[in-house]
């Protein structure tokens, strides 16, 4: 009896087949798992782009309200900041911001209609016209009618406004120069991104036009 025993369990019919021992019973392992041990049996590399979902939805956590509060202060300080250092010049001429806007839009755009210019700077057309009366009195603006619609009044800078829009321009040339190195290259590529999203659809067209015009002399001299 003890013989019969022994050899019941020395009898290889009788032996448990462990995975791996059988090839042919590993196909058919296979064959009949579920799709999670097959995933298993043939690990596949990470997704990137699943991967990138997921920091970019950790990411989404500057959409909160506090966040959006500290963007505020930001676009509110960095406001101040940047007109401050144009306006130690305005003040020595008993300029303002208004008279410094309109010199700019007029610098980028000679020739440019009031009615343009009003567009741009949506403010009304009386606190247009005392800024502009202020810059053509003293000699920094021109206006001439307009060669078909003699209604119209092209303004322009005159020598004296663009020396002064030079030199408001170096003084905040000088903060965003300053700024734009510290933070490099794809933080300014990500900056205009966001004051591109910030702007309404008249802002955005008015850039594209003013970068389609840069490009041109480049595109003449290449």
């Amino acid at each position: 009896m003890p013989g019969a025993i022994k050899k019941s369990f020395d009898d290889p019919s009788r032996r448990r087949t462990t995975p791996g021992s059988n090839p042919s019973l590993n196909a058919a392992m296979l064959a009949t798992a579920p799709t999670g041990a097959a995933s298993n049996a043939n690990t596949s590399p990470p997704n990137p782009t699943h991967a990138n979902s997921i920091h970019a939805g950790a990411n989404l956590l500057f959409l909160r309200e506090e966040e959006i509060r500290l963007a505020q202060d930001m676009l509110f300080f960095a406001y101040r900041d940047f007109t401050d250092a144009a306006d130690q010049v305005l003040e020595e001429l008993d300029l303002g911001r208004a008279h410094h806007r309109a010199l700019h839009f007029v610098g980028r755009q000679p020739g440019i209609t009031v009615s343009d210019l009003l567009a741009l700077l949506r403010i009304t057309k009386q606190s247009l016209a005392r800024v502009l009366s202020v810059l053509v009195e003293q000699g920094y603006v021109a206006q001439v009618c307009g060669p078909v619609d003699r209604r119209q009044r092209l303004l322009s800078l005159t020598p004296s406004g663009q020396a002064l829009e030079r030199r408001l321009f170096e003084r905040q040339r000088e903060r965003l120069v300053a700024a734009y190195r510290e933070a490099g290259g794809p933080a300014v590529e990500g900056f205009r991104r966001v004051m591109r999203g910030i702007m309404d659809e008249q802002a955005r067209n008015y850039l594209d036009h003013a970068e389609a015009a840069a490009r041109e002399p480049r595109a003449r001299s290449a």
